[in-house]
């Protein structure tokens, strides 16, 4: 059973940096692809960035290109999300998900979260 755990959430001033950290176990992610999600309070999910295991291709949603980074340890099957010159607007939980390649993200694995609160 695949299970995604996400560390690195916390508390942090506008302008400030946090790299969260997806830990992967029980598959082998060869044909995956991994991505980070987040949700605010009253809002619905949205799409942060995606890694492609194998080739390391990146996505990012054009509203954090240039502060958000993604990127994948292969030996440690983890996942990282840079986050770089927050804003109290990048406040929310943020998920790790893995989904087969070509497949929906909906219908992949996720992890529980992890709370991002930016203050100005």
């Amino acid at each position: 059973q695949v299970q995604l755990v996400e560390f690195g959430g916390g508390s942090v001033q506008a302008g400030d940096s946090l790299r969260l950290s997806c830990a992967a176990s029980g598959g082998a992610f060869t044909t995956y692809s991994m991505g980070w999600f987040r949700q605010a309070a009253g809002k619905e999910r949205e799409f942060v960035a995606a890694v492609r295991w194998i080739g390391g291709r990146t996505y990012t949603a054009d509203s954090r290109e240039g502060r958000f980074t993604i990127s994948r340890d292969y030996a440690k099957n983890t996942v990282y999300l840079q986050m770089n010159l927050l804003k109290p607007e990048d406040t929310a939980v943020y998920y790790c998900a893995a989904t087969r390649d070509g497949g929906s993200w909906d219908s992949g694995y996720w992890g529980r979260g992890t709370q991002v609160t930016v203050s100005s």
